[in-house]
């Protein structure tokens, strides 16, 4: 359900970004903090388990941060 979940909020932040550039910072950081959250909260547990649990928030994150950048860039490209 997570992954499914993560995967809607990419596409949608892909095509915001697409959309409105400028206006799609705003939302990508707000889900990079909110990720950053769980990535801390998940890391607080000792050892091992600490980057197990964190390491799904870190790649959600940088995929919410890649998939932002990849719709501005074709946004860029466009030629118009």
């Amino acid at each position: 359900m997570m992954i499914a979940g993560i995967v809607a909020v990419c596409v949608i932040l892909a095509v915001l970004a697409f959309l409105l550039p400028r206006l799609s910072r705003h939302p990508e950081r707000g889900i990079q903090r909110m990720l950053g959250l769980g990535s801390r909260a998940g890391g607080q547990a000792p050892g091992l388990l600490g980057r197990v649990f964190s390491k799904p928030f870190r790649s959600s994150s940088r995929a919410a941060g890649s998939s932002g950048s990849a719709g501005r860039r074709a946004r860029g490209r466009m030629p118009f």
